[in-house]
């Protein structure tokens, strides 16, 4: 009897595991579908660029935070922006089919994102950046002023000096670097775990608590859409090794917009104090609370002030 017992729960987990495995290669087999063929991708001197665009209007550049790509730059599109812009969303180095060199820096990929500019016939745009898309953004309006009508940083880090905080933050990045290696930890981790998940992305647990439906659906899209995470782990290594631009901000003379969260835990809010102290005429706008998912917590105000102040600048 013993011996049946034991043989039914080794053919149950035989079974689970079957089933999981199918679930798992479904999800995978639509995640590399839905990036499959949708973006363009161009040649330069910086490697192969990926990137899609949409609309009219107004010329705007939107990029990623980490783990993202083009894709998710199409969400800050559909979450901050409609079809009266004309949006360029690029997958930034080692995202999806973007070219990762080693030794590369911030600074090449923001004369990346000029190259860019170039081959599409665009001279000047409103940049709007997201979390790990800032470090770029803001070199770009450095070493471009003249093709910057005004730039938008949402949750984004700039680097401050070592503080408790920071380290936290760090340590953060440093586990996500390792489950954005491979699909199958990623996905198995935002199945079983999601809620601890979050946290890890920067929410605290009131907000998460907190969140509306229509907020989490926004917040499972994000996370999902990071799937297949294996094509942008090169970009999220990138990204927590590439030197941050630090007070080299000062020389941006773009009208600078800053959304930040007082309880963001991935990129902590003095990053947005010191960028609003540092960059000329800065505007910081402060939420008390949505954490990292401050873009689904907030996003109809968020919405709102984006774009009047691309459309406020776009003709200076």
């Amino acid at each position: 009897m013993f011996r049946g017992i034991l043989g039914w729960i080794a053919v149950v987990l035989i079974l689970a595991v079957v089933l999981v495995l199918a679930a798992y290669l479904r999800d995978m087999n639509r995640a590399y579908e839905r990036v499959r063929g949708k973006s363009t991708v161009i040649s330069s001197a910086y490697g192969d660029i990926e990137y899609t665009e949409g609309g009219t209007g107004p010329h705007a550049l939107v990029i990623h935070g980490s783990g993202g790509g083009y894709d998710q730059g199409e969400l800050i599109v559909q979450s901050f922006l409609d079809d009266r812009f004309h949006w360029i969303a690029p997958s930034r180095f080692g995202y999806l089919r973007s070219t990762f060199h080693d030794g590369a820096t911030f600074d090449d990929q923001a004369h990346a994102y000029a190259a860019l500019l170039d081959h599409l016939g665009v001279d000047r745009v409103a940049v709007v950046a997201f979390s790990h898309g800032g470090p770029s953004a803001l070199l770009f309006a450095v070493l471009y002023p003249e093709r910057v009508s005004s730039l938008t940083l949402v949750s984004a880090g700039v680097v401050l000096p070592p503080t408790e905080d920071q380290g936290q933050a760090h340590q953060k990045g440093s586990a996500l670097v390792t489950i954005y290696k491979h699909d199958w930890l990623y996905w198995s981790l935002t199945r079983l775990f999601k809620k601890q998940f979050m946290g890890l992305m920067g929410a605290t647990d009131d907000v998460i608590a907190e969140l509306t439906p229509g907020q989490q659906e926004l917040i499972d899209r994000i996370i999902e859409e990071m799937n297949p995470v294996s094509p942008r782990s090169a970009g999220v290594v990138f990204d927590n090794r590439a030197a941050l631009p630090g007070d080299r901000i000062a020389a941006i003379q773009a009208p600078t917009l800053i959304v930040h969260a007082a309880d963001d835990t991935l990129q902590p809010y003095h990053n947005a104090e010191f960028a609003a102290a540092t960059i000329p005429g800065a505007r910081l706008v402060r939420f008390e609370r949505g954490g990292h998912l401050l873009m689904a917590v907030e996003q109809a105000t968020i919405s709102a002030a984006v774009q009047k102040y691309i459309l406020d600048h776009a003709s200076n």
